[in-house]
């Protein structure tokens, strides 16, 4: 029998090991040099289709953000280099602005030499661009070649059955034919607002889909994006550089404003006239997903409604074209999607994903559009299908049935017989992401848990470990040897919001904790949709740095947070910046009880919506807090994209209030305390509008604040050299402002504020 996580503050738990007298502590230079303290980092991890090896990109010891690609042979039980990225790109990197762009929506910005690659369907070779061209590494003979030069390719990619390499170039789409060698152009008309092949901003930030175009199976027909983004308003912005200012004018949806206008065709590898698919008489629609069946006679799509509280799965024959709808999702609030759609090779059948319930979970239809059953049901979350085994009847899927801060493999059965008991195939409690083989025979794990840096091992479908790809022991040599008896365990627990859900939180308390002392806090939330930050996995190092330097680190997952069923992440509603404020404020009124906590000490700190959060919680919550620090922080939701807003918020003209008091600026007369504001001056994401409108709101009422702003800096300030600097700012604010004398002198009074802010907080909760 397994024993259960015990939900429990134990105080006595809270240091792994045992003080030395060399031991160290950490320090932010060290947190972003390198190599990297939690060690080798495989990224992008992928299983070779013929199960023989497994392939991952891997930092330099010099420089963690230079990949190259490497490879683990799994008979042999050893690793190599494959393509060593610097070789290929002696005088840098230079890469167009688009891929530039594309990074950023991937959030790959910070990395650099191969950041992506493709194996080949018959496992003998790899793809991957770089610098503009795009290159072959043949496995079996050792060598590589360069495919194409200076094509800039966005998505390149074999085609399922090998004969052809396709990519985006110039907003068109070309494939290459690895027979003859030679380049056909596609599409011919992608030039100005017209892009093929590629996947528009909303879909590559929000919707978790970064490609335009679909192979079929058997390498007949290439389905593509056609998006014309004319009707959507340019936003002139200004980057700001150390030694330039570059204007952008950027085609950015706000809310409300107009989505690209998108079609779906299909076009042969060989070239030719493009077959358009009806997509509904409303153009107003989002194409959420593309998916073939194995028969390559027919796709499907799934459209989604504008204000996406309708999803249709419409299954297409290709050669009609001809289509009828296979299911409808509908939903009161807003449909989440995801990548669950699995159509089966054996039986007319596919694996469908759907939050109906009230929980995400598994169901199999038939293609009459008939549900069959279940295959899994319980009020617990399925994150998402790893693969199927239609020959053994297994479907394998990452959850959190057991522990809600965990990520665990299950397998269930394709009959639906155990949907409510599946078996748990990964041993270890904590944190695993698993990439199953082509035939699901085996998967590597990525795992970790608060004193276990990641390790990657490959395992048998039925969790058999098989062999290590990296056991990256805590051992002398082992970058983080040196810090590891000062390294802080979190605790955990939970309490409960004021509708009596569960709130789930990890907190690290300082090093040398001593019960009859009194601490200072920082509160380190994000606090937004699709996210979770309460995790039993290695943690953030600056968490365990401000353990060290004496505080108590305290995140809280509020409603609307990820994974947690949809009465919790509903609770958002029509509203921002509300239910998330009550939920902190219980995690306040909590630790304020706590005798070894200094009340008036507590600050908060967050990034992108956590800096939303921190300045809504300041300006809606001075009287509790000392002051906090907002990086990147939306301030008025009107100024941001119309996927990610237009889900909570709807439409701005159907729900102006809403709006309204979800956005800072209803709130700032409450505004108090201390404020520490960070921007990255080149920020296309969360745009610099939005602190440059905080900051003229600020300064009309009067109200101080401190602000650090980054030339040329991007949304998550991706340099060594910048992040070094931010989080040295954000220690030392909560060192002098919180921590400090600062916390008893630096509060604005009451009255020279100007009030509190609107009404009750209660209004408009939903």
């Amino acid at each position: 029998m397994r024993v259960r996580f015990r939900i429990a503050v134990t105080l006595c738990a809270l240091v792994a090991w045992a003080p030395g007298a060399m031991a160290e502590k950490l320090s932010i230079d060290r947190i972003f040099s390198d190599p990297a303290l939690s060690g080798p980092a495989q990224r992008n991890v992928q299983v070779a289709p013929d199960a023989s090896r497994v392939t991952y990109l891997l930092g330099k010891d010099s420089d963690q953000n230079q990949l190259d690609l490497w490879e683990y042979h799994i008979a042999d039980h050893a690793a190599r280099m494959l393509v060593d990225s610097a070789a290929l790109e002696p005088d840098g990197e230079q890469i167009s602005d688009a891929e530039k762009a594309r990074r950023e929506r991937e959030r790959t910005a910070a990395f650099h030499g191969i950041v992506d690659y493709q194996w080949s369907p018959d496992s003998r070779k790899l793809l991957f661009p770089l610098n503009g061209d795009l290159y072959l590494y043949d496995l079996d003979a050792g060598q590589m070649r360069r495919l194409a030069r200076n094509v800039d390719a966005l998505d390149p990619r074999f085609s399922p059955r090998g004969r052809y390499v396709s990519y985006v170039g110039a907003q068109n789409l070309w494939v290459i034919d690895l027979v003859d060698g030679k380049a056909v152009q596609l599409t011919r008309d992608g030039k100005g607002t017209v892009h093929n092949g590629e996947a528009e901003f909303v879909a590559q930030e929000e919707m978790d889909r970064d490609s335009g175009y679909w192979w079929a199976p058997d390498d007949s027909l290439i389905a593509f994006e056609r998006y014309d983004a004319r009707d959507v308003p340019v936003t002139r912005r200004f980057e700001v550089y150390p030694d330039r200012t570059e204007v952008i004018e950027q085609r950015y949806p706000a809310a409300g404003d107009a989505n690209v206008r998108v079609k779906l065709g299909l076009i042969a590898p060989s070239g030719g006239a493009a077959r358009w698919i009806d997509l509904g008489p409303n153009p107003d629609i989002y194409l959420a997903r593309v998916d073939w069946l194995p028969d390559s006679k027919a796709l499907a799509y799934q459209r989604m409604q504008r204000n996406q509280q309708r999803l249709d799965l419409q299954k297409v024959d290709v050669a009609t074209l001809e289509q009828h709808t296979l299911l409808t999702e509908t939903s009161r609030t807003w449909i989440d999607l995801n990548d669950d759609l699995r159509f089966l090779k054996n039986q007319s059948a596919f694996v469908w994903g759907s939050g109906r319930s009230g929980w995400h979970q598994l169901y199999l239809y038939g293609l009459d559009g008939k549900l069959l059953h279940p295959i899994s049901h319980g009020d617990w979350n399925v994150d998402g299908v790893l693969a199927v085994d239609e020959k053994n009847g297994w479907v394998y899927a990452a959850s959190n049935k057991d522990f809600a801060p965990d990520k665990q493999i299950y397998a269930f059965r394709l009959d639906g017989s155990d949907a409510g008991q599946p078996q748990r195939i990964s041993r270890e409690d904590g944190w695993h992401e698993a990439d199953f083989s082509d035939d699901a025979s085996l998967y590597v794990d990525v795992f970790s848990d608060p004193a276990t840096p990641p390790r990657v091992g490959v395992h048998k479908a039925d969790g058999e470990f098989v062999a290590w790809i990296e056991s990256n022991r805590l051992q002398a040599g082992h970058p983080y040897w040196p810090y590891r008896q000062t390294h802080v365990l979190p605790v955990f627990g939970t309490l409960k919001a004021e509708d009596g859900q569960t709130l789930y939180y990890r907190m690290f308390l300082p090093t040398g904790f001593d019960a009859k002392k009194k601490y200072p806090v920082m509160l380190h939330f994000y606090g937004g949709p699709a996210s979770q930050m309460a995790t039993r996995a290695w943690p953030d190092p600056f968490d365990e740095y401000m353990a060290q330097q004496g505080f108590v680190v305290f995140t809280l997952d509020n409603r609307g947070m990820a994974r947690r069923g949809r009465a919790f992440s509903d609770a958002i509603h029509r509203q921002l910046g509300d239910v998330e404020v009550a939920d902190q404020r219980v995690g306040i009124a909590w630790l304020k009880s706590r005798p070894w906590v200094d009340a008036s000490r507590i600050g908060t700190f967050g990034w992108s919506y956590g800096g939303y959060l921190s300045v809504m919680m300041l300006a809606r919550d001075s009287d509790e807090l000392a002051g906090g620090v907002a990086v990147a922080p939306v301030t008025d939701w009107r100024l941001y994209d119309t996927f990610y807003t237009e889900r909570y918020l709807g439409l701005p003209r159907d729900n102006d209030a809403g709006y309204t008091r979800s956005a800072v600026f209803a709130w700032l007369d409450g505004l108090t305390s201390p404020l520490l504001l960070m921007h990255g001056m080149a920020d296309d994401n969360v745009l610099f509008l939005h602190s440059t409108r905080l900051m003229a709101a600020l300064q009309q009422r009067g109200t101080p604040f401190q602000l650090m702003t980054y030339p040329g800096g991007k949304h998550g300030l991706s340099t060594p050299e910048m992040k070094k600097h931010a989080f040295t700012a954000i220690a030392d604010f909560f060192e002098r402002t919180i921590a400090g004398d600062c916390a008893d002198t630096c509060r604005m009074p009451a009255a020279a504020a100007g009030g509190s802010g609107p009404e009750s907080s209660s209004e408009g909760r939903h």
